[in-house]
């Protein structure tokens, strides 16, 4: 009886291959031998990424004293001491992958790697160590680079592929350090491309493989069969198998390019809030279902003000390019230069019209933060609500501020605010404009949290309590 896998293999076979005599245990060695080879040729360039965390004073143990005290008077001493009592904490470390790609000791990895490292350390194959510098990230598409120095040089390289000619079936070949299971090689295939709405990235257009991926292997190199890197590890379902993300290394090389040239990534920018145009919304606004996006707020002195666009306007077409949903207009907004025209078609009042628009630069993250005036720490951008964004809103009162921005990873970001958010009340006390939100934020001292009370426009204007804390310095 022929195996199954061998079977489907002969399958795939050639006509005239199957003409010919045959050895079945040579097919299979002969894929064996091209994995075995790609690993070989691939994983020295593979390397261990670990990095310890920057340090958060510690806060006063008094209170925290308090309950355990309890729990070993309860318990009893001997009971306590095996079940309850924590051991001595030890300095945390975290690590992942990532991947050497030029000579001069330039690594691709993930941010989310390295993103709150006070130091990095790096570990290849022959158990050489070397201290890593953090050359560039770039949060919004998951992105770092790091550089070591090598004296005498001799730094193995990974060569890296074109993700634009990727056909789903193909093989895919995953090196990393699951668990810290270092160099771990792990085959399967391209099961989707350009995936989006993942939640991992800002720009995302995944390679999705079934390969396994797992913690760890963030950051290390997802392979064609010729052992060129194809796409840098980022993600999986955590919930299901078989279903992990890699960023095309072609957008992986574009970020480098930047990051090693500038240390941080250019990308054009409009100065609008969209959304997708759902069915509801697409006869209302006289366009076809997944035909454009949605503006639903135009940024003051932006871009796009300038231009004219105004909240209601569905963009449709950029340049000859039809636009079908958020993450098109996203993507191709970025890649156009700052100072470059881009001529987008939008419906208004259901009939067509032509809109120029001189792009901006995207703000940086601190650019963002500090925009409006708000406190960076905090990691989010904010604007006063007015009597017309009111009504598009549908807020009971004319005031409050519009979450335009929230830095992942920042206190904003682990409250849970996302853009769109309405603030409306600060411990029970309203929130009128910017600045009363900014005399607030600013009265809070480090370590303390607030309340805040939001209004959920993603949620359909569902209220919810959110509590912010202000970091340590």
């Amino acid at each position: 009886m022929i195996p199954p896998l061998l079977a489907v293999l002969l399958l795939l076979m050639p006509v005239t291959a199957l003409a010919q005599p045959h050895d079945p245990a040579g097919v299979l060695r002969s894929m064996e031998d091209a994995f075995a080879s790609v690993a070989e040729r691939v994983m020295p360039a593979v390397v261990n990424i670990s990095t310890t965390p920057k340090k958060t004073p510690a806060r006063g143990t008094g209170s925290e004293q308090e309950p355990q005290e309890r729990f070993r008077d309860f318990f009893g001493p001997e009971f306590y001491e095996k079940y309850f009592k924590r051991p001595p904490r030890e300095e945390a470390r975290a690590s992942g992958s990532g991947v050497i790609v030029d000579p001069d000791g330039y690594i691709l990895t993930n941010n989310h790697v390295v993103e709150n490292a006070q130091e990095i350390t790096v570990r290849l194959s022959d158990a050489r160590k070397f201290a890593a510098r953090l050359v560039g990230r770039d949060p919004k598409t998951d992105l770092a680079v790091l550089k070591v120095e090598a004296p005498g040089g001799g730094l193995p390289v990974a060569a890296l592929g074109d993700s634009d000619r990727l056909r789903v079936g193909q093989w895919a070949i995953a090196i990393g350090n699951p668990f810290g299971l270092d160099r771990t090689v792990t085959v399967g295939i391209i099961s989707a491309t350009a995936r989006t709405r993942v939640g991992v990235a800002t720009y995302e257009s995944f390679i999705q493989t079934d390969a396994s991926i797992n913690p760890g292997n963030s950051g290390g190199p997802l392979l064609n069969i010729d052992g060129k890197v194809i796409g840098i590890n980022t993600a999986i379902v955590a919930t299901g198998q078989g279903i992990g993300f890699s960023i095309p290394v072609n957008m992986a090389k574009e970020v480098m390019r930047q990051l090693i040239a500038k240390g941080r990534v250019v990308r054009g920018w409009l100065g609008i809030v969209i959304q997708d145009v759902t069915d509801e919304l697409a006869a209302s606004f006289g366009v076809n279902e997944r035909e454009g996006v949605l503006v639903t707020d135009v940024m003051k002195g932006g871009p796009a003000e300038s231009a004219g666009l105004r909240p209601g306007d569905v963009i449709t077409e950029l340049g000859a390019t039809r636009i079908a949903e958020v993450p098109d207009l996203q993507k191709r907004v970025a890649a156009v230069a700052p100072g470059e025209s881009i001529a987008l078609t939008v419906v208004r009042d259901r009939k067509p019209l032509a809109v120029t628009v001189k792009a901006g630069e995207m703000p940086g993250e601190e650019a963002v933060v500090a925009a409006d005036g708000t406190d960076e720490s905090w990691g989010l951008t904010a604007e006063s609500v007015g009597s017309e964004m009111a009504d598009r809103l549908e807020l009971p009162i004319p005031r409050g501020v519009i979450i335009t921005d929230v830095v992942p990873d920042s206190p904003a970001g682990r409250a849970g605010l996302r853009p769109g958010d309405v603030v409306l009340d600060v411990n029970r006390e309203p929130v009128t404009d910017v600045a009363s939100f900014r005399r607030m934020l600013a009265a809070v001292k480090p370590g303390e949290s607030v309340r805040l009370y939001v209004h959920r426009t993603s949620a359909g204007g569902a209220k919810e309590y959110l509590v912010l804390e202000k970091p340590l310095p």
